[in-house]
């Protein structure tokens, strides 16, 4: 009798990572997994910044200036092709941001890479990279509630 063993093992939930996430540059790792392998806890809205580019090419030269340490703002008003960003004033301003943003308000793929990224600041961003009906999208969040 191989005896009653009681299992307090919850399920494995693997962390897919089925995009491709990126942390800041190389010489800042030590914050490139600040949740030390835990779960962030569940949102129901995210402040959310984005760079938007049409060709892979374009999203390559914003990866290596952020790589390099620029600022996620900074690389967003420079290579974001997102067409709310084309403006003039308050637009050019906003780097990338959406600002605060529901589940379901989003395309699909965009929110899945989004919810599941850890805030980070615009001087030291946790950015993920994800392709849409849109384009190539660099992602980062700066909150979350």
């Amino acid at each position: 009798m191989a005896g009653s063993k009681k299992s307090n093992d919850k399920p494995a939930k693997a962390c897919d990572k089925s995009t491709k996430s990126k942390g800041s540059s190389s010489k800042e790792d030590k914050s490139g997994d600040a949740s030390g392998g835990g779960k962030l806890k569940p949102a129901t809205s995210i402040n959310v910044r984005h760079i938007l580019c049409e060709k892979h090419s374009k999203k390559e030269e914003a990866l290596t200036k952020l790589r390099d340490g620029a600022k996620f703002d900074e690389v967003a008003r420079e290579f974001s092709e997102d067409k709310a960003r084309q403006g003039t004033g308050a637009d050019v301003v906003l780097g990338g941001s959406l600002g605060w943003k529901i589940r379901g308000a989003l395309d699909a793929t965009f929110e899945k890479a989004a919810y599941d990224l850890e805030p980070s600041t615009t001087g030291n961003p946790k950015y993920v990279e994800v392709k849409t009906g849109h384009g190539y999208h660099i992602i980062m969040v700066e909150g979350r509630k």
